[in-house]
């Protein structure tokens, strides 16, 4: 083998490489965005039924409060955990269940 050639095979593994990096940046990228976008969606949903629900109100006053950051604390300052006076008992089985939650991509 000579030398040219050999250069050109580290250039080519280096290359490959390279790529391989970016592959795993791009992943690691797109797992974060979807862990980020789950946790939007799940807290969001646990904050609408908290608006609803005394059981959940208390269990988010829960987190809020063991929270040990005091700027996350403070996201949550004026948050009023059964806000608009719908307050249903956790237990109630009656006509006024939530509405199934839309797909991700806005459809049923």
């Amino acid at each position: 083998m000579t030398e040219t050639e050999l250069e050109r095979a580290e250039k080519r593994y280096a290359q490959a490489r390279a790529r391989l990096q970016a592959l795993r940046n791009r992943e690691a990228t797109r797992q974060r965005k979807l862990d980020t976008r789950r946790k939007v969606i799940l807290g969001g949903a646990l904050l609408d039924l908290a608006e609803r629900d005394s059981g959940a109100a208390a269990m988010v006053d829960r987190l809020v409060r063991n929270l040990s950051r005091d700027q996350d604390r403070k996201a949550f300052a004026e948050w009023d955990g059964a806000g608009s006076g719908r307050d249903a008992p956790s237990s109630s089985g009656g006509d006024d269940a939530p509405a199934p939650a839309s797909g991700p991509d806005g459809s049923g």
